[in-house]
């Protein structure tokens, strides 16, 4: 799954370690979702969507994903 973090970390000037750190994750995790190892799970979504002040939809990319 395509995200934006990657991209807003950089606006924000957050290391993925200060973002795992936000969002109660390891630097690990943030890393896996970024480049599509990982799905990050509802809460975590919302999670990190809150902290950008942003919908899950802004952040996460799902038109690659099967009706």
């Amino acid at each position: 799954m395509k995200t934006k973090i990657q991209e807003l970390r950089k606006i924000h000037k957050l290391s993925q370690e200060e973002l795992g750190l936000a969002v109660g994750v390891t630097r690990q995790t943030i890393t896996s979702i970024e480049v599509g190892k990982y799905t990050a799970s509802l809460t975590l979504a919302y999670k990190i969507a809150k902290y950008f002040g942003m919908t899950i939809e802004e952040v996460f990319d799902f038109s690659d994903l099967e009706d």
